[in-house]
């Protein structure tokens, strides 16, 4: 099949799309809203498609200003688009809002294609770019409706566009580039700073100020156009700034550079501090399985970092790669997009047959069959453990999961690394299906929101009310359940059922004596409906809510 793909541009591109729904697409559609970032996203978007209001971007009452409104316009969109569709429940439906980041990063996938191309030849930008649409981290942002799946698309479209203009530059100084790649890029740096702010010029701006010491001069930058090129992003961002600004003065600015993006630099914001080096060693599990071929190609790409192709790989790699390590925020996808050029390192080396055959090293392939076994006892363990039960269902998959992992360390060194990387890729995608397909779906409790939504919309109620205690406060709920659900504590969830008719109540072991006695003192009259227990995967502690319903007051 990768012989057939390779044999033309349409054939490989095909592939990969089919390839990323495949790698993506389990569990897609199943999968409740997640928290936090997936659900305070959503129902920002949501929103704004309830008030009309596309410039302000807001979390029920407060302000969300630590992103740019990109991503909100593409899920808003989507929805729209949606309810266009005549799909039941538009508002609500957590796919519809996922629905960008799908595209995001299958697009991404084929622009690792297309960016390869300027490096290999064209059956190693396939592998490449499979190894893009099979890693565990891109199948984990293509099901979330957030940022980081466009921002990866945003920055293939650049770096690809500069890494043309660079090599032509440095394999031909006296051919004209034209306009189309400075166009790509400039566009794309637009698109990226409307996603997620000025992070994607951090990557183009160290790319070139690192390719430029290395060759001691920096005149192909004049081949960026830069001057057109950012009176072009301007032009393309300052409409939706200025209008922020209009409707909010400095208020935007504050948080998103003040309170958002400089204070991760120097502290661990919202408890995702860590030391220097956790990026290192999280790359193992989330570049998997390309990462296992990883120690095998480094000492041949220390060889090579002198030719053009590998000092821009390794531009665009190392100097952001130290910057996410210093910063003390820290979060797995920060960096993301910086596998596009590991994976092209990897399978240039792949290609000229390079991988290290040091024994310690070779050894280290049994990681692919490692990782999906030790997925495999997880699923078990998360069925036993939450669900109470053997989760037989996921069985199957997990196990043709750990089957190509095996064979795909077993038969190394006899069929060679690109075969095993292809069953280690397989191997991925049984993952996907094992863990987002069966298994999430499987296990209601891992979604404590989706359970109470459903209780509350079992009553009947065509706009139910909602309160919660404050411990269980989550952004699902709100999106789940409307903008208007509240947080309180015990009394004042009394004082809410009190309101009316079809108001319920969310509340906690800790915040039950307090809620009766409020009641008692009310004479409310309320009834139990039902307790849910669940297990709050945002934070790792279990959920015990008893959800309480208002009676018909006389």
């Amino acid at each position: 099949m990768l012989d057939y793909a390779a044999a033309s541009h349409r054939r490989a591109a095909a592939l990969l799309v089919v390839f990323a729904l495949l790698a993506f697409l389990p569990g897609f559609f199943q999968i409740p809203p997640v928290d936090r970032d997936e659900a305070r996203f959503a129902q920002a978007t949501k929103q704004m498609v309830e008030r009309g209001e596309y410039v302000d971007i807001r979390f029920q009452d407060e302000v969300r200003y630590k992103k740019p409104v990109g991503i909100y316009w593409l899920q808003a969109v989507a929805v729209k688009a949606g309810e266009t569709l005549g799909i039941p429940h538009a508002r609500t439906a957590i796919w519809l809002y996922r629905l960008p980041s799908l595209a995001g990063a299958t697009a991404a996938v084929v622009l690792t294609y297309w960016t390869a191309l300027a490096f290999v030849t064209r059956r190693t930008a396939l592998v490449a770019a499979l190894m893009m649409a099979s890693s565990i981290l891109l199948g984990v942002e293509a099901r979330l409706a957030k940022t980081d799946a466009m921002l990866l698309f945003t920055s293939m479209a650049a770096m690809g566009a500069m890494a043309r203009i660079y090599l032509a530059a440095r394999r031909a100084p006296d051919t004209p580039v034209g306009w189309t790649m400075p166009a790509i890029l400039w566009s794309a740096l637009a698109g990226g700073v409307l996603i997620k702010g000025p992070l994607i010029l951090m990557f183009v701006v160290l790319t070139a100020l690192t390719v430029s010491i290395a060759d001691r001069s920096g005149r192909w930058i004049r081949r960026l156009r830069p001057l057109t090129g950012l009176a072009w992003l301007v032009v393309l961002v300052l409409p939706w700034f200025v209008a922020i600004v209009a409707k909010s003065g400095d208020s935007f600015f504050v948080k998103a550079i003040g309170e958002d993006m400089l204070a991760k630099i120097g502290s661990g914001q919202e408890a995702h501090g860590a030391p220097p080096g956790l990026y290192l060693a999280l790359f193992f599990v989330t570049f998997w399985p390309g990462s296992v071929l990883a120690a095998m190609a480094a000492p041949m790409v220390w060889k090579a970092r002198r030719e053009p192709g590998a000092q821009f790989l390794l531009a665009w790699l190392i100097p952001s790669w130290l910057v996410f390590e210093a910063v003390m925020t820290k979060l797995p996808h920060y960096v993301l997009p910086l596998y596009p050029a590991i994976a092209i390192l990897i399978a240039g080396i792949l290609e000229k047959r390079g991988l290290s055959k040091a024994r310690w090293m070779v050894r280290g392939t049994i990681g692919w069959f490692i990782f999906p076994a030790l997925i495999t006892i997880a699923v078990v363990f998360g069925f036993i453990a939450i669900g109470r039960d053997l989760g037989i269902v996921a069985w199957p998959f997990a196990a043709a999961a750990a089957i190509f992992g095996l064979f795909a360390w077993w038969l190394y060194e006899a069929d060679g690394a690109e075969r095993a990387l292809l069953r280690a890729m397989m191997s991925s995608v049984f993952i996907g299906i094992a863990v987002y397909a069966v298994t999430f779906p499987a296990l209601p409790a891992l979604f404590p929101s989706a359970l109470i939504a459903a209780e509350v919309r079992a009553a009947g109620c065509e706009q139910p009310h909602v309160a919660s205690t404050f411990a269980y406060q989550e952004p699902s709920l709100v999106f789940l359940l409307g903008t208007e659900t509240r947080f309180t504590d015990g009394a004042g969830a009394a004082e809410f059922l009190r309101s009316g008719p079809c108001h319920f109540a969310l509340i906690d072991a800790r915040s039950e004596r307090s809620f009766v006695q409020r009641a008692d003192a009310l004479g409310l009259r309320y009834a139990l409906t039902q307790r849910i227990e669940g297990f709050n995967i945002s934070n790792g502690k279990p959920v015990v809510m008893t959800v309480f319903r208002s009676a018909e007051q006389p």
